[in-house]
């Protein structure tokens, strides 16, 4: 009978005890930090196509004439310079060291309007905008969709407000000097002089720092008016600057290129490069937080502190000549830019690599913080700039070192 049966099979079984209700968590066995910043949330494809200038230098410092706070440039490649160390007390001081470096072409930009903003507690509100009275047709043709089927109408009417001596120009540049706190011109890029293949400007304003007062700024953008701005006048050698573009597209990409999450074993079914757990049972959703596939790269990115090296201008066959490299050569390597071909007008030269694939619009920036560590007061002192091929092991700097070292060619002997 059941009586004779030992007691402890009367205890009700273990799968039934009230310990067992209680829900057990499961842990992971090595902890880790999360893979990926979240700070860059949505990574969706920007919609600043040519760079957008968020924040300019703060204009603290009355006692500077006005001044341009930045310049738009077109990305055209990468090289390599041998330049010596000066900085007293470092490992490499007074040695030589090898540093890549971004050629930026900057063709002058043209100025073509001013804009006020006041202040207010909402954030900055456009209290006017004053037009030069000749624009350009690259600029022109940034207002329409479709050049050529349109009247070509833009501005006509308002360039009719200088006919009697400006005085409606003259009375909102006043109003612009009177009531507004931040001044910025209006200026667009000159793509008719580079091998782009595009004919609409790239338009962008430019916040004017320094001057007393407001009405210096005005004075000063007036006289800028249909006139054209070097990136010499802007930006000086061994300054810092901040660079602002679109990084390269790499279309939809999966949780371990996009996040660099760990791959999985091996032996994984259905695939390693993936998410091994996307979340708990509850809540019943996916959080925000967990690494998905989908679209990388085309992001807008700002990036601070990049060194100019060196500023050539336009026409300057030496523009690669340094002290110790004698040799008469400029920018362009034998062969071009891949992806871009010559640079024929003024261009900088910055330390490190650049956002963006070649042609890329790039805004240059005057840096936000006043520097003051040894790295960045430096003073560059180049030896040597490649100008090798780009487009294999080049083995020379320019085509008459390359005519002496070969000689006569046969195809030049027929």
């Amino acid at each position: 009978s059941d009586a004779t049966l030992p007691p402890l099979l009367w205890l009700p079984s273990l799968s039934h005890s009230p310990l067992s209700l209680s829900p057990t968590m499961s842990h992971r066995k090595f902890e880790a930090p999360r893979h990926g910043s979240l700070q860059f949330l949505p990574k969706k494809r920007t919609k600043h196509h040519s760079g957008r200038v968020r924040s300019f230098p703060r204009d603290s410092d009355a006692t500077l004439p006005p001044h341009l706070t930045a310049f738009r440039g077109y990305k055209a490649g990468m090289t390599h310079v041998v330049r010596g160390v000066d900085r007293p007390g470092a490992l490499m001081h007074k040695r030589e060291v090898v540093d890549a470096v971004t050629i930026v072409e900057t063709p002058p930009m043209v100025i073509v309007g001013v804009v006020g903003y006041v202040e207010t507690p909402s954030g900055l509100r456009n209290l006017t905008t004053v037009f030069a009275e000749h624009l350009s047709e690259e600029y022109k043709r940034r207002c329409y969709k479709n050049w050529y089927k349109s009247k070509r109408k833009a501005f006509t009417k308002y360039a009719t407000k200088y006919a009697d001596g400006g005085k409606d120009i003259e009375e909102q540049l006043n109003r612009i000097g009177k009531f507004c706190s931040i001044v910025r011109v209006i200026a667009h890029t000159q793509v008719k002089k580079l091998n782009l293949r595009i004919k609409k400007a790239h338009i962008m304003e430019i916040q004017i720092n320094g001057g007393k007062d407001s009405a210096e700024k005005v004075a000063f953008a007036k006289e800028l008016f249909e006139k054209e701005v070097t990136v010499d006048s802007v930006f000086t050698k061994d300054e810092q600057l901040d660079v602002l573009g679109v990084t390269k597209g790499h279309g939809y990409e999966g949780v371990t290129t996009r996040w660099g999450v760990t791959r999985l074993p091996r032996k994984t079914h259905r695939g390693l490069r993936k998410v091994a757990c996307i979340g708990s049972w509850h809540p019943a959703r996916v959080s925000t937080t967990v690494p998905r596939a989908g679209q990388n790269g085309y992001f807008h990115r700002t990036e601070l502190n990049k060194k100019v090296y060196r500023i050539g201008k336009k026409g300057d066959n030496a523009s690669c000549q340094t002290t110790a490299d004698l040799t008469e050569k400029s920018i362009t390597p034998m062969g071009g830019f891949p992806h871009y071909g010559e640079v024929n007008e003024d261009w900088v030269m910055l330390k490190g690599a650049t956002v963006g694939v070649k042609k890329r619009p790039l805004i240059l920036r005057k840096s936000l913080m006043n520097h003051s560590s040894r790295k960045h007061l430096e003073t560059i002192d180049l030896k040597f700039i490649d100008t090798s091929s780009k487009l294999g092991h080049g083995r020379f700097q320019t085509f008459d070192e390359k005519a002496k070292f070969l000689g006569p060619l046969a195809r030049q002997n027929r």
